[in-house]
């Protein structure tokens, strides 16, 4: 089997079968295609894959300065690969488990304090339809800590004002239902009863947020409306910095490991521990209040 045809029916593997994302299904075959490059250059096939060589294009990527988080998608691409190869009877022996993943070096998450956090939604008085949708945006992304993507995936029905909550489809299309309080769903009531109806067109369908086309709203716009939003309020932010602060904000207000994980939809309570830096003044404190050697 050629290169390219292996990486086609790869990717209908991963996207139909296994039910991965579009992005990560496009970030893999762009890995795989350097891959199939270096396999060529060195008068070799997919057939003849095996640790030294997926190494050897490994080395290479890093030697050309490559990030260890790069390392590692690598890794994660041609494993997937090599599964898949071995499955169809093309490798003999899966080298895949044989590969060690580099150690990522975790950053930690840039998050706003809670009075930023209020300053950035109590500093705009939205009028017009962008505007209204920008500050439903932001409310909605704070209040629920969900991803952007998932934001602009929602439907008007995924709402429920009566039990208040949202019903988000995440990553691997595992639903979860998220709590909303109160100000971020009269910012989406605004928006859907002011500010929707002068955008919906054709393609609106029932997308809760919509662009300047009516169509679904976009990822790349939603950014952009979080980044003008706080931007005007005199803060420097970012969609996932929302997130962060939201998970962050219920840690120091209490809430446990284990809840925020579920909140954020994390598949892997390790996702979600590097929020836990955030309580250390909490920690601190009960510390002092509760240690009889504080």
């Amino acid at each position: 089997m050629k290169g390219p045809e292996a990486l086609e029916r790869l990717a209908a593997h991963l996207s139909g079968e296994l039910g991965r994302s579009p992005h990560t299904v496009r970030g893999y075959l762009a890995d795989l295609r350097s891959l199939v490059a270096h396999l060529d250059e060195h008068g070799h096939e997919l057939a003849d894959l095996d640790v030294p060589l997926i190494r050897a294009w490994l080395s290479r990527a890093r030697a050309s300065g490559a990030s260890r988080s790069t390392i590692a998608r690598r890794v994660a691409a041609v494993r997937a690969l090599t599964r898949y190869l071995h499955r169809e009877g093309i490798l003999p022996v899966d080298p895949g488990p044989r590969l060690a993943t580099p150690t990522q070096r975790r950053s930690l998450p840039t998050v706003l304090d809670e009075e930023q956090a209020a300053e950035a939604l109590a500093a705009v008085d939205p009028e017009t339809p962008v505007e209204l949708r920008r500050h439903a945006i932001v409310e909605l992304l704070y209040a629920t800590g969900i991803r952007v993507a998932e934001l602009c995936a929602l439907d008007l029905a995924d709402l429920d004002r009566t039990r208040d909550t949202v019903r988000v489809l995440g990553k691997g299309d595992k639903e979860r239902t998220v709590p909303v309080g109160g100000p971020a769903l009269d910012a989406v009531e605004a928006w859907t009863r002011r500010g929707r109806p002068h955008l919906v067109g054709h393609g609106s369908a029932n997308a809760l947020f919509l662009g300047a086309r009516g169509g679904r709203l976009g990822v790349r716009q939603a950014r952009e409306d979080v980044h003008t939003h706080l931007r005007e309020a005199g803060l420097d932010g970012a969609p996932h910095g929302l997130r962060h602060s939201a998970a962050t904000h219920l840690l120091n207000g209490g809430a446990d490991l284990r809840s925020v994980q579920e909140f954020l939809g994390h598949a892997s309570p390790r996702s979600t521990q590097i929020y836990t830096h955030v309580s250390v003044d909490r920690l601190r404190d009960a510390y002092s209040q509760a240690h009889p050697r504080a």
